[in-house]
């Protein structure tokens, strides 16, 4: 179970004396078994809401609370040591976990199976493509046995075998109770996988519910020229700059709208 109130998160200042807002005012519940989605362009602040609820970043306002162990895949390399092998790695990320010898141990068998690199992993992983690291870093986090399982984008650079593997062991997880969050930039997968999807942009949520609804939206809202075509995206952008979405349109304006009417995506603008 996760519960995100208020969440704020501000970096240091910038030019002009101003913060740079990351998040701003999210909320959110992630139920047990339940496999949340984030959406959005780069630089929207999904990373950032996943490294707060592991405990990387402190939110410079609001809550967030987690309930269960967290097993975090933020980064290609994150709690890997690029001069030791696949073995000492996988001890020194179980020993990170807080697991002993005996219980790292245990579990190498399964780690191995399922990472699938074979004698490289008796190599230096920093000889390793960026797919065998994915490989190696996702065996490890699905096998201590999380409550809460954290992907961010890393599965994007394993091969499709590799990609189809670990959603199949997403399903596994949801049916055990594994709260599992993903970002990623593929909205198949997010329709096919997730049960919620959370479209993001400039540190705020856009919108959130079923995922086929959401990606539609969010892909309609990616090749679309001018934002002020997507209606509930103007909305939120009106609300910003303090003014209403019914306001009268300037005469030149409503003359523009009345020549150029706007197209559902299903005409002949999108062809």
């Amino acid at each position: 179970m996760i519960e995100v109130k208020d969440l704020t998160f501000s970096y240091g200042k910038r030019l002009r004396g101003k913060d740079k807002q990351a998040l701003r005012g999210l909320n959110f519940t992630v139920g047990d078994g339940e496999i949340f989605g984030f959406l959005g362009p780069n630089g929207s602040g999904k990373s950032t809401i996943l490294k707060i609820i592991t405990g990387v970043l402190s939110p410079t306002a609001g809550e967030v609370e987690v309930n269960g162990r967290i097993s975090a895949l933020l980064e290609l390399g994150a709690g890997f040591n690029m001069e030791y092998n696949g073995i000492e790695n996988i001890y020194l990320n179980g020993t990170m976990i807080g697991f002993s010898e005996k219980e790292i141990d245990e579990k190498m068998d399964a780690i191995l199976e399922f990472a699938d690199i074979g004698e490289y992993v008796y190599q230096p992983v920093k000889t390793y493509s960026s797919g065998m690291f994915a490989r190696l870093a996702f065996s490890c986090a699905i096998n201590v046995e999380p409550d809460i399982l954290i992907v961010d984008e890393i599965l994007s650079v394993g091969d499709m075998r590799f990609q189809a593997k670990c959603f199949h062991k997403f399903r596994e997880f949801k049916e055990k109770g594994v709260t599992i969050l993903y970002v990623g930039h593929d909205v198949g997968m997010m329709r096919t996988f997730c049960d919620t999807a959370m479209w993001m942009d400039k540190g705020k949520m856009v919108d959130m519910g079923d995922p086929t609804f959401i990606s539609a939206k969010y892909t309609e809202f990616m090749y679309l020229d001018d934002i002020s075509e997507f209606t509930d995206y103007k909305k939120m952008e009106d609300q910003d700059a303090g003014t209403s979405p019914n306001d009268e349109p300037a005469e030149e304006s409503r003359e523009h709208m009345a020549e150029d009417p706007v197209q559902s995506p299903g005409q002949e603008k999108y062809k």
